[in-house]
């Protein structure tokens, strides 16, 4: 298990068992979160992703939220995936809200962040010379904005890094 899977005691206790929402779109970006399995099992969770059957088979058992995609360049999903944050934010009241991107990720900063709910945000571990759009919009809203490799905090000062997790 990498330290990544640790770094929960700055977010908070882990003894207290916490509301934690999980946004990101399916395939890798949901994979690399589900490493940190060890850390998410002892919470009460909610994940917000596609409705594919990749992500339908890799969270059998869990509670899955579907969001509208694309999100790249789709104004009409940014504006329905903005309603389903705020929905699914007032509605559940999370302790955190958890990303690592893409484009889903950012309606639910947003609203988080408006509600002073803490949020963190993990850099993908395959963009190391360049900032993923998506980490660039999330950074100013992030409470904690977690990197898994040293070169990427010379891209975003402030972050901490945290090792790889996938």
């Amino acid at each position: 298990m990498s330290d990544a899977a640790n770094t929960h005691d700055t977010i908070f206790d882990a003894a207290d068992r916490r509301r934690v929402l999980f946004v990101c779109s399916a395939g890798g970006h949901l994979s690399q979160l589900l490493q940190l399995r060890p850390w998410w099992v002892s919470h009460e969770r909610r994940w917000v992703t596609f409705d594919i059957s990749d992500a339908r088979s890799k969270l059998e058992g869990e509670e899955l939220i579907a969001a509208h995609y694309p999100t790249t360049r789709s104004i009409p999903n940014t504006i329905r995936n903005f309603r389903l944050a705020q929905n699914v934010i007032n509605t559940w009241r999370p302790d955190v809200v958890i990303s690592n991107g893409a484009g889903v990720a950012v309606p639910f900063f947003v609203i988080a962040k408006k509600n002073k709910i803490p949020t963190v945000y993990l850099e993908v571990y395959d963009r190391v010379d360049s900032k993923t759009l998506t980490g660039k919009l999330c950074a100013p809203l992030a409470s904690k904005f977690c990197v898994q490799w040293p070169e990427q905090q010379n891209l975003y000062p402030g972050s901490e890094l945290t090792g790889l997790v996938y």
